[in-house]
């Protein structure tokens, strides 16, 4: 019988793919995510005192989680169960918590409970975790591509270490791709493969820090150039490299981590003048298929926050824009989205109009509202004049510059101090804004 039973699990594992078979079976033999499991780092310390607790992996795929999940069962010695988020419901879920349970009553080492795509879960899923993780009764050891603070409950969160993985380096990905081609036993060292350098390298560039990507792209192409005959080496260049990968998938979550961070980077790049960058997030964005409506309400937006009255041509650019891609549609308002952000870009930069309605609004919400002064209340109604309404107030059409001497906010009474909100810069067209605010105030305080 457990000849049967080796001889099964000889066939299953031959069958695994590469990134299967070469996952690791020791920390020690675990690449890349130094910034976690390196000397004196904290996932490292939880795992040397043997006081795992509950932890969240975060990171983009190929980068190692669920390994990493498996090598913290072997190190601190629980039992490994696994969920999927996708998979499991609440049955599932309760049904492992009460075994789990039982190990931990009968004098068992905790189990490690890992749940793969925990952000699947909905709310009450993950409820059904708490009392559990908080009496120490399993090691929950969740999983996720998505940002946790999004997609996983703060109680969650609170009872959890929170640890982000990062895309692997090239020069990670190249020594795992070396240790496949030379492991006899679970990689691919039995067909004796010459790999060029550069082929190695361009593979490790092209996977984008995936990991399970690399590998099996790497089996695929010494599989299909394996010769007829044992004895002949098998050659590995660029070319059959390229040949053995699909066309780059772009990964652009438009509900995640990928439409906020893009995003930001997007008007971030506009705001700091680099049109270069910017038209680069802008192509992720469209590629990625981000909402175009979307885009342009972000760029009308911009055109107030963070150019204003520098130019204010950027807002009739930013709405020109919106309406002109709501008429033309894709393909082809991409080139008006890409002639926004460049106009947007390049155009001089001022937030004197958000700082203005900022501070504003902190008044309005923090001190005592003044009272309309009694010249500047409507004086339209009946009786109107019989409550002085309007008494004493002052045209500015009948002023020969336009400006009537007359105070609009009776803030010094009130307050104490007069306000300036709006601080033109010296940029663009707000720069004549602040000569033309000198002189209108000095009239306004009766100087000229």
């Amino acid at each position: 019988m457990s000849l049967f039973a080796d001889s099964e699990a000889e066939h299953l594992r031959n069958n695994e793919p590469l990134a299967a078979r070469m996952r690791p079976r020791r920390l020690a033999e675990y690449v890349g995510q130094q910034h976690l499991l390196g000397p004196g780092k904290l996932l490292r310390r939880m795992i040397d005192a043997g006081k795992l607790g509950s932890v969240i992996f975060f990171g983009p795929p190929g980068t190692g989680k669920t390994t990493l999940a498996h090598l913290l069962a072997i190190e601190t010695g629980g039992t490994f169960r696994q969920l999927s988020a996708v998979t499991s419901g609440v049955k599932e879920l309760r049904e492992v918590l009460a075994w789990a349970r039982d190990e931990v009553a009968s004098g068992g080492p905790r189990p490690l409970l890992f749940i793969d795509e925990i952000h699947r879960f909905n709310r009450s899923q993950q409820d059904a975790l708490l009392p559990d993780v908080e009496a120490g009764i399993v090691s929950l050891v969740g999983a996720t591509t998505s940002n946790p603070y999004f997609a996983v409950n703060g109680a969650l969160l609170s009872r959890s270490q929170l640890f982000q993985l990062h895309a692997l380096s090239e020069a990670e990905l190249v020594e795992l791709l070396r240790r496949a081609l030379e492991d006899r036993q679970r990689g691919l060292g039995r067909y004796r493969v010459e790999a060029d350098e550069e082929a190695l390298r361009w593979l490790a560039r092209e996977s984008e820090g995936d990991a399970r990507r690399a590998l099996s792209v790497l089996e695929i192409a010494v599989l299909s150039g394996r010769p007829s005959t044992a004895d002949q080496r098998v050659r590995l260049d660029t070319a059959a490299v390229r040949e053995s990968m699909q066309k780059k998938q772009l990964g652009y979550d438009g509900s995640g981590d990928d439409h906020y961070d893009v995003t930001s980077a997007l008007i971030k790049s506009i705001r700091g003048s680099d049109v270069d960058a910017g038209l680069y997030w802008l192509a992720r964005m469209l590629e990625g298929g981000e909402d175009i409506r979307f885009i342009c309400r972000r760029l009308v937006i911009l055109a107030s926050e963070d150019i204003g009255n520098a130019d204010p041509q950027a807002l009739s650019v930013a709405v020109a824009a919106m309406q002109a891609c709501e008429f033309v549609g894709l393909p082809e308002c991409q080139l008006t989205l890409s002639q926004a952000v460049a106009y947007l870009a390049l155009a001089p930069k001022s937030n004197a109009a958000t700082v203005a309605i900022g501070e504003a609004i902190r008044d309005v919400r923090d001190n005592v509202r003044l009272p309309v002064p009694i010249h500047l209340r409507d004086s339209h109604y009946n009786g109107a004049s019989e409550l002085g309404h309007g008494e004493g107030y002052h045209y500015a059409h009948n002023e020969p510059d336009g400006v009537a001497t007359q105070d609009y906010l009776e803030a010094q009474s009130h307050w104490g101090g007069e306000r300036s909100y709006y601080r033109p810069t010296d940029r663009g067209f707000e720069a004549e804004l602040a000569e033309r605010l000198k002189v209108i105030k000095a009239k306004l305080r009766g100087q000229s």
